[in-house]
Order: structure tokens, then sequence, then C-alpha cells
């Protein structure tokens, strides 16, 4: 048993390793040809495409002629910016600060005095300007009635004070000269000093005296700043002394008044000193009655005193 089984696994053995030979043989030829074909069709390749990558060789080349001819169409706008900002209207004002919010007083003044047009016709013929925004705030903390209480020049003197006539960054306030000339009248009546500490922009006008709260809007043209007071000019807001009181007027003496019955019988200075006077005045002190026995004395001390003088 043990002969039969060894001499069937070597059968089996043989025929397992005869298969496997003759798979190895039928698969080996398969894959040679195939290793000829790539080998022998390589160097062709090449040969046959050679032109091809010529012809696109040409087309990198003129890449570079045509790549600079798309890039300065994209650059157009930024050097033709102004151009284009002028035709679509010069930055209002007005609708930046209603964005902003918090400056209904200050916008309103700005149309009611129509420097809103004046700016609005400076940054159209690209001119620069810095404006100082005071919020509403600043403009309650004022004593009630006060922008009532002046006239319309006066409004108007007042917001373009708030209103620099150049175009000046956080970083170009140190280089302003003082007193700084705003576009109200002169810097005498309405002078303006800005100076730098540290991080902090501190304005005065001789009145009041605050800091550059913010940015609310910059541009090539225009910078606004936020301040948290209304800058009051001396021009309009100095204190102004009182008048002096007037002189008081001397008091007059009042006249005598003459009794209406001595009236008829003096005259003249002269006739009151005459004794026909003192007798009547004489009479008149006892209260005696023109009438009757009254005049009869009178006319009795009138000739004695007549007699008396002769």
């Amino acid at each position: 048993m043990m002969k039969q089984s060894l001499i069937c696994l070597s059968f089996l053995f043989l025929f397992f390793h005869h298969s496997t030979a003759a798979t190895l043989a039928a698969h080996s030829p398969a894959k040679a040809p195939s290793k000829a074909k790539t080998e022998a069709e390589a160097p062709v390749t090449p040969i046959t495409k050679a032109e091809p990558p010529a012809a696109k060789a040409e087309t990198p080349a003129k890449a570079p002629t045509s790549t600079p001819a798309v890039e300065p169409p994209s650059e157009v706008p930024l050097i033709q910016a102004p151009p284009h900002k002028a035709l679509a209207g010069p930055t209002d004002v007005s609708k930046v600060l209603e964005k902003a919010g918090s400056f209904s007083v200050f916008i309103r003044l700005l149309k009611s005095t129509s420097v809103s047009i004046q700016i609005e016709n400076q940054l159209n013929v690209s001119n620069t300007l810095t404006i100082f925004a005071p919020t509403n705030g600043a403009f309650s903390a004022l004593k009630p009635g006060t922008l009532n209480s002046l006239s319309t020049e006066q409004k108007v003197q007042l917001v373009q004070y708030h209103i620099l006539p150049t175009l000046v960054s956080l970083q170009n306030f140190q280089t302003l000269s003082n007193p700084v000339r705003t576009q109200a009248s002169n810097t005498f009546d309405y002078p303006l000093n800005i100076t730098v500490e540290g991080n902090y922009v501190n304005i005065s006008t001789g009145i009041v005296n605050t800091t550059i709260a913010g940015t609310v809007y910059e541009d090539s043209q225009l910078a606004i700043y936020k301040v948290d007071k209304v800058l009051l000019p001396l021009g309009i807001f100095a204190p102004r002394p009182k008048p002096l009181a007037p002189a008081p007027t001397p008091l007059l003496k009042p006249k005598k008044e003459t009794n209406s019955s001595s009236s008829s019988s003096s005259s003249s200075e002269e006739d009151s000193d005459s004794p026909v006077a003192a007798a009547v005045h004489a009479s008149d002190a006892l209260g005696l009655n023109k009438n009757g026995i009254a005049n009869i004395g009178v006319a009795v001390v009138t000739v004695i005193s007549m007699w008396v003088q002769f």
C-alpha cells in the first residue's frame, strides 16, 4: 500500500510539474513578441512624431509675445481711475455721513448752508479736502439755542471752520504748521491749532479742546474724521466785554407852583417886592376873603404903605 501511495504521489507531482511548465511555456512566448514589438516600435515613434513637436515648439515661442498684450488692459482701470471717478461724480459727503450714522445734525447744517454743494464742486475739479465731523452728541453738549442764535453767515463760517482745504492723513498731521488754515474767513478770527502727541491728534480752537476720535472715510481726495466736540471759533463765540452802564442823568429841581390868585398881580420879580404885593400875600396868609371887609383892609394897608414911602 505504501508503495502504491508513493507511486501515485510521484505521478501527481510529475503531472503538476508538467502542467506548470506547459503553462509557463504557453505564456512566455506570448509576452516575448509584445516586448519585441515595443522595442521595435520605440525607435520608430520619435522618428514618425519628430515633426509634430517642432510644430508645437512654435506655439510656446509665440506665447511670450501674446502674454504682454493681454496684461495691459487689466492695468488700464488703475491708471485711468481718476477720470473714471470724475465721470461717475465726486464722493457724496452727506451719503457717507448718513451711512456712518450719528451725524444727522452736521448733515443738516451742510445742506442748509449749501456748504455740501461747495464741497461737491471742489471735489469735482480734483481738489482735496479734510473734514472734521462732529457727532450728534457733540451738538447736544452745546448750550440750548446756540445754533438758533447764529445768523446764516455765522452758520456758514462755523461749518467751513470744520473743513481744511487739503487732504491730511493721520500720519501727516504732525507736519502742519499752526495756526492751520481752514475754509473759514481767516486765521486771525478763526485760528485752529493741531498738535500730535503719540497716537492722539489734538485740536484746539481757543475755546474748545478735543481729539480725533476715528476715521469715518478716506480716499485719494477726501478724508473725514470724527470729533466728539463742535469746533467753536473765536470769531463767533469769543466772550465779548459787557457794555458800560450809562451815566445817571442829573435830576432837575421842580419849579415851585404859584398861586393862581397871585400870578396876575406879580408879573415880574420887581413887582413881587413891592408893598402892594406884600400886602396881598399877607392877606392870603391870613386867609381873608377877597370880598367884603378883606378888600377894605387890603386897601387901607396899601394906602398906608404908599404914604410911608413918600
